[in-house]
Parts: C-alpha cells; sequence; structure tokens
C-alpha cells in the first residue's frame, strides 16, 4: 500500500460478490475470488494449496506473522507494511461479506447487505491499557472515514493484533473485558465494531475481546477449531450477529 494511501479506505481490494438462489435465503460469500462459498472445509488445507492462495500475497520475514497469514490468507486480501493515521502495522487484511435475496430471478434482488472487517497486526516490545486504547480511538477514526453508512450497510469490524513477548495482567483484564460496538443512526445504517487481541507466541497465550474470533487464527500452537463450519464460518457468524 502506498503512502498517498494512507488513512484512506484501501479502494485497491476488490469486494467479494455472491449469485443467491431463487429462495429468497440469505447466503454469503467471502473468500478471495469473489466466488460462491456454501461449504468449508475444518481441516487447514495442504501446503500445496495454502502455497497456490500465497502466491500473489505477500512473504513476511517473521515466520510467525508469515505462518498467521497462511491461515487468513483464504478469505483476507493480505498487505504489508501499512500505515493508519501514523500507526504503522505489519499485516492488513481486509474480508468482505455480501447478503442478497433474490427473488423469482436474481436480477431481482432485493435486502442487500454488506459487512466487512479490517484487521491490523504488528509486533511491540510491551503493550500496556493505554496502547489498547489508542487503538480503539484510532478504529473510531477509521470508521467516520472509511464506513460508507446508508441501509446497504449491515457491520463493519475493526480489528487489532498486538504480538507481544508477554501480557501483563492488567491488559488482559482490559482487553478480556473489552466491547465497543457503535450503532449507525440508530441501528438504520448498521453498526460498526472495534475488537481488540494480544497474542504471546512464545509464551502460548492469547487474549481476545469477544467478538474477536480471528483470534484463532493466531493461536499457532493449537489447531483451527474443528467445527463443520471451520475459521471462516466463525468470522461470518461474528459478522452478521
Amino acid at each position: 500500500m502506498s503512502s498517498e494511501d494512507e488513512n484512506r479506505y484501501p479502494s485497491d481490494v476488490e469486494e467479494t460478490g455472491v449469485d443467491d438462489s431463487d429462495n429468497g435465503d440469505d447466503r454469503v460469500a467471502g473468500d478471495r475470488d469473489g466466488g460462491e462459498r456454501t461449504d468449508v472445509d475444518s481441516e487447514l488445507p495442504s501446503e500445496e494449496v495454502v502455497a497456490e492462495a500465497r502466491r500473489d500475497a505477500p512473504d513476511w520475514d517473521d515466520e510467525y506473522i508469515d505462518r498467521v497469514a497462511d491461515r487468513l490468507v483464504f478469505n483476507y486480501d493480505l498487505d504489508e507494511d501499512v500505515s493508519a493515521h501514523g500507526e504503522p502495522f505489519t499485516l492488513y487484511g481486509r474480508m468482505t461479506i455480501e447478503s442478497q435475496k433474490h427473488f423469482v430471478h436474481p436480477s431481482l434482488s432485493y435486502a442487500n447487505h454488506g459487512s466487512a472487517e479490517h484487521l491490523f497486526c504488528r509486533r511491540s516490545n510491551r503493550v500496556t491499557v493505554a496502547d489498547c486504547e489508542r487503538l480503539v480511538a484510532l478504529g473510531h477514526d477509521l470508521a467516520d472515514e472509511w464506513i460508507d453508512a446508508d441501509e446497504e450497510h449491515y457491520s463493519t469490524d475493526f480489528t487489532f493484533v498486538l504480538v507481544v513477548p508477554e501480557i501483563i495482567e492488567a491488559v488482559r483484564a482490559f482487553v478480556s473485558g473489552f466491547r465497543d460496538r457503535t450503532l449507525l443512526k440508530f441501528g438504520f445504517y448498521g453498526h460498526y465494531e472495534i475488537n481488540l487481541v494480544v497474542v504471546a507466541p512464545a509464551d502460548e497465550t492469547i487474549v481476545a475481546s469477544r467478538e474477536a474470533h480471528v483470534k484463532e487464527a493466531f493461536r499457532l500452537w493449537e489447531s483451527v477449531e474443528t467445527e463443520d463450519s471451520g475459521l471462516f464460518g466463525s468470522i461470518v457468524r461474528r459478522l452478521w450477529s
């Protein structure tokens, strides 16, 4: 992402689309190529599949971040070394999900809604509660600038992940009890939510705010959840909850 893109919604990432059935049911899509996704494996893909998905994605010098990217690349458009309002981040990811209902024919669509998540991650030597609060303020600033608040907007999430050597107790208490959800025009234009995750890979510990389900991608010492819908499904359920 170039410097002129700083502090602006990253418009060079295409939004995903979906062709829905004609029975009036909602369906969602969130893969990087914009194709329809109706079933998600609970198992992690093979190394060959990961390599193909990573072909056009960045490589990180940080082994931990690079392995996390392997888990994210199927559902997020990934970029490296971005900044927002002067705050640097090693990894940025964007996922969009669109939902439509069709009547008789796909061209007769209604109840169109869109959801998105913006994921920011970086390493820090240490993190304090004040650092977390600064990221929350950044999330509100980005929401004001990036969200097109209208009837078709359902939700937008801003998730900040800090990778640290250790998690102090004050931060653990703050993050675990944190939730910040803002209604837009009393909910008529949807809402946005700010999520926090702090992870100490060396200690194999992680703490996350309640709605930050992407935390599973950063828990490398454990397998991704084995529910039928997997990691992608858990994120979709959270974005549309």
